[in-house]
Formats: C-alpha cells, sequence, structure tokens
C-alpha cells in the first residue's frame, strides 16, 4: 500500500509558477514510476508529466516546454515545477504512482487556479 500526499497547489497569476510536490509512504519508493495528472471541470484528467523508476521523463503536449518533473527518491518526493502558467492549466493535480506489476495509486489531489 502506497499513501500519496500533494501540496504546493494555489492561486497564481498568468504568467507565474509554482511547485508541486507528492509525498509517498508505505512502500518502496524507487521501484514506482510516477506521474502527475490534471483534471479541469468538465474534462477528463489526463496525464501532464511522468517519470519512470529510472529517471526518464514524459510530458504531456501542453506541459512541454514549460514544465518540469523530478523526483528525489531519498525524500520518497516528486515534484512538478511549473513556468509559465496559462489559465487553462487550471485544474486539480492529482499525483499517481505505478510499480509496473499491477499496484496503482492516487493521491487526493490539489488545487491550481490560474486567474488574474
Amino acid at each position: 500500500q502506497v499513501q500519496l500526499v500533494e501540496s504546493g497547489g494555489g492561486l497564481v497569476q498568468p504568467g507565474g509558477s509554482l511547485r508541486l510536490s507528492c509525498e509517498a509512504s508505505g512502500s518502496i519508493f524507487s521501484i514506482y514510476a510516477m506521474a502527475w495528472h490534471r483534471q479541469a471541470p468538465g474534462n477528463q484528467r489526463e496525464l501532464v508529466a511522468a517519470i519512470s523508476s529510472g529517471g526518464i521523463t514524459n510530458y504531456g503536449g501542453s506541459a512541454k516546454g514549460r514544465f518540469t518533473i523530478s523526483r528525489d527518491n531519498a525524500k520518497n518526493t516528486v515534484y512538478l515545477q511549473m513556468n509559465s502558467l496559462k489559465p487553462e492549466d487550471t485544474g486539480v493535480y492529482y499525483c499517481y504512482a505505478d510499480n509496473g506489476r499491477g499496484a496503482r495509486y492516487w493521491g487526493q489531489g490539489t488545487q491550481v487556479t490560474v486567474s488574474s
């Protein structure tokens, strides 16, 4: 069992930055692939960024060039640095963990609102 706790969301003006954190507990963090997904009102949940257990990253189209995902296995934490934020980045951001063997977990989500 893995527990995921997100933090770092909030209200930011267009063009601003936020860093989201997701701390994991309950299992061996380093073996899990981690990801951030976003769900905007009325929309399906979509992939924002992912990072493998070996540090290989992958980004959704809207995040490329603006967002950076990273992980610190010593702190059991994955981060999402978001720069040049746009109103369309607004949504609930969820942390996701997958060990590649059928164990998948979601956090409770953190709200990000980009508005002037």
